[in-house]
């Protein structure tokens, strides 16, 4: 800690006081009180950068790309701008909705009924 001169109207002594209060020493003696506002200041830079990683790319991508394991998203389902974003292993691809039906040849394989409830239950066919 530094010594002060403690005269009032000494030079030296109003000089020191004007840059405690700027740098916002409170006057209690503690070195460490402007340390806490760059905390702060570091805390909501870091946050600021956060948002902006999620902002430039679409958080399901993000998602997607973190993790291990695969991965299917369906954005805005039932609209017609519906999407799906399936991840295999390092691919990842963009499924698009379209007014395309489709068709050929398969198995019938059983027979859905929704219930009164909103569920849907598949009873398969004995074969």
């Amino acid at each position: 800690m530094r010594a002060r001169p403690r005269m009032a109207g000494n030079r030296a002594y109003d000089w020191m006081r004007r840059a405690d209060r700027a740098l916002g020493d409170s006057g209690d003696g503690d070195p460490l009180a402007g340390v806490v506002n760059l905390f702060d200041a570091s805390m909501v830079l870091v946050v600021a950068l956060l948002l902006a990683l999620a902002g430039s790319a679409g958080l399901a991508e993000v998602a997607a790309r973190m993790s291990t394991r695969d991965i299917t998203i369906v954005t805005n389902p039932g609209q017609p701008d519906m999407e799906m974003i399936v991840k295999r292993g390092q691919r990842i691809e963009r499924l698009r909705a379209s007014e395309a039906r489709g068709s050929g040849r398969g198995q019938r394989l059983g027979i859905a009924y929704r219930l009164e409830s909103g569920e849907v239950v598949y009873v398969p066919e004995a074969e």
